[in-house]
């Protein structure tokens, strides 16, 4: 029987506990395995969202057309630390593009589209309540995806095989998906990071809105070069991301920021708008070693020094 058919027999609250029963039957992700998005991207290689059965938490991008050799591999995190890896389906496709296999966290859900996780109640140290995100991604998730990886390199029957370059590996992320990102970043086999809109909270992470732990020591373990992408003094994490950089004298580092605020223009321009081009110059030199891409952020005249609308510093940098 049909919930449709149902209708006419069922009262109004016999039916919505049928329609919420189906929904939570409902599998988690409802894109099909495969192929989940068209092939976009400004770069030589347009690329595509995949769905991989072996591996439903997290969301892959590749070019739709894979190019000979390996590709380096760039691991994502998600503002709100949501689980929908197609949320930034158009930044991730146009940095795919340039020559790169990334792998977003979450399920594919659908295009562009972001979300607030679930929250709940947190007694502070002071006896206050406060509500506390409770992220549906982690850290973690992602570095599995680096074992998946390999795997996926040594099957012939995937469309991944002998084009993963695991000896070239980034992380970034967005807010708290940039957090994940500091996180992620101490790991040995990590080589760049971009932390976009995000810095670890001056007060502690129980004065932030996520649920994940990180402290500014964090900053400590981080042993490659890092840009850190911001939407300058509107966005809530300037404060937060100045401070980071301010501390950071161990690696290269480079503070870009326009006034654009948190959201920067991962959705409002096509291609991902600047955070596109920016994203895909420092991963094209940090990881391929591009010198055309390296005059971005290198130079007195470099790239992002004359890009309307943006304030630039460096450090460490060559």
């Amino acid at each position: 029987m049909t919930i449709k058919s149902m209708a006419a027999t069922l009262s109004f609250f016999q039916l919505l506990f049928v329609i919420q029963l189906s929904l939570a039957q409902m599998p988690v992700n409802s894109m099909p395995v495969g192929i989940v998005a068209e092939a976009a991207g400004s770069g030589p290689y347009p690329a595509v969202a995949e769905s991989f059965a072996s591996m439903p938490d997290n969301t892959v991008y590749r070019p739709a057309s894979m190019p000979a050799g390996e590709l380096p591999l760039i691991l994502w995190g998600n503002g709100a630390c949501m689980d929908n890896g197609l949320g930034y389906s158009d930044f991730h496709r146009e940095v795919s593009s340039h020559g790169f296999i990334l792998i977003s966290a979450g399920y594919p859900h659908a295009e562009n589209v972001s979300a607030l996780p679930p929250t709940e109640e947190v007694v502070q140290d002071d006896g206050t309540v406060v509500q506390r995100a409770i992220d549906p991604t982690t850290p973690q998730q992602l570095l599995d995806a680096i074992s998946w990886a390999e795997r996926q390199n040594n099957d012939p029957a995937s469309s991944l095989y002998g084009h993963v370059d695991l000896d070239n590996i980034a992380v970034m992320g967005h807010s708290c998906g940039g957090l994940q990102a500091i996180v992620i970043a101490a790991d040995p086999r990590i080589d760049t990071a971009i932390i976009f809109n995000s810095g670890v909270v001056n007060a502690g992470p129980g004065s932030g809105r996520s649920g994940i732990s990180v402290y500014k020591d964090a900053l400590e373990r981080m042993h490659t070069p890092v840009a850190y992408i911001n939407g300058g003094p509107t966005d809530i994490a300037y404060e937060n991301g100045l401070d980071d950089y301010q501390r950071i004298n161990h690696v290269p580092i480079i503070f870009a920021e326009n006034e654009i605020g948190h959201g920067g223009t991962f959705r409002v321009a096509v291609n991902g708008g600047d955070y596109g081009k920016l994203a895909s110059a420092w991963m094209l030199w940090q990881l391929k070693g591009d010198r055309q891409a390296a005059g971005m952020f290198t130079g007195e005249d470099c790239g992002l020094c004359t890009m309307p609308g943006w304030k630039f510093m460096r450090k460490q940098l060559d």
